[in-house]
């Protein structure tokens, strides 16, 4: 919990200045129905109970890290693969992987926004069945947008990315106009959010980003998203119905073995 008190007490200012108001709005909300708070570390379940009243989300805990292919996968069927270790107390500021901070900060509370919660899931349908390259592609887009996207509202950038959300550091580097910001007088490159080009643009891990991609709006990066993912080359077409949980697929498909997905469904039935 003390490491959990400092990310928060570094986070709450920011947030309120550089998150964009979809985030704010769910966040505010879920202090009140999940548990957020300074003090205490919401439960996965309570975070699922609320965003499945809310989009149909759902967070899974995982031991590890998953390859590309099966995290998106889970995307598929509104099924964010969560991580449960949170960052060692002698480094509460940084993480050079996913922890509880970057999870429950940065993503759940996009996922009780509708347009960002189909957003994601397009990236989890087009996954299914695709080729390894285009898995890349689509793992490229969602880390410029899910983890490092930017858009805008009223004139600013805003930050929508769970990346920046979970990071004090690197949130004031990539929205703020001033400079120092985030310990260094660099400014990044701002890209327009074209998934054509994001699925290809290289990026380090363990460094701020040189270049963000900043959409329109939420709607604005589902929209092309949605084109992105029309046009790539499928062996099936698939959609989610939202009633029964269930992807449905055009043509009988056989599938290999994915022991996160086990309990995940797959329906064939013509689409």
């Amino acid at each position: 919990v003390d490491t959990w008190r400092i990310v928060w007490d570094r986070m709450e200012s920011l947030l309120d200045t550089h998150a964009c108001s979809e985030y704010k709005k769910s966040f505010a909300a879920m202090k009140e129905h999940c548990g957020y708070g300074r003090d205490n570390i919401p439960q996965a379940q309570d975070i699922t109970n609320y965003l499945q009243g809310k989009t149909g989300f759902r967070m899974r805990p995982v031991a590890g890290l998953l390859s590309s292919r099966d995290f998106l996968n889970g995307l598929a069927f509104r099924t964010f693969f969560s991580t449960q270790y949170i960052r060692h107390d002698s480094m509460p500021l940084y993480t050079p992987e996913p922890d509880i901070c970057h999870e429950l900060l940065g993503h759940a509370p996009m996922f009780a926004d509708q347009d960002f919660a189909d957003f994601s899931q397009e990236i989890g349908l087009a996954s299914l069945g695709a080729s390894d390259e285009d898995v890349q592609k689509l793992a490229w887009c969602y880390w410029h947008s899910v983890e490092f996207g930017l858009c805008k509202e009223d004139g600013e950038h805003k930050a929508y990315g769970a990346g920046l959300l979970s990071s004090y550091g690197e949130l004031e580097y990539a929205c703020a106009k001033y400079r120092p910001a985030g310990g260094t007088e660099d400014r990044p490159e701002i890209k327009p959010w074209d998934p054509a080009v994001a699925s290809v643009q290289e990026f380090p891990i363990t460094t701020y980003q040189p270049v963000y991609f900043l959409a329109e709006s939420l709607n604005d990066a589902k929209t092309k998203m949605r084109d992105f993912c029309e046009n790539l080359k499928k062996p099936f077409l698939s959609r989610h119905n939202p009633n029964t949980h269930e992807i449905w697929v055009d043509r009988p498909v056989k599938r290999k073995n994915h022991p996160q997905l086990d309990n995940l469904e797959v329906e064939e039935k013509s689409a």
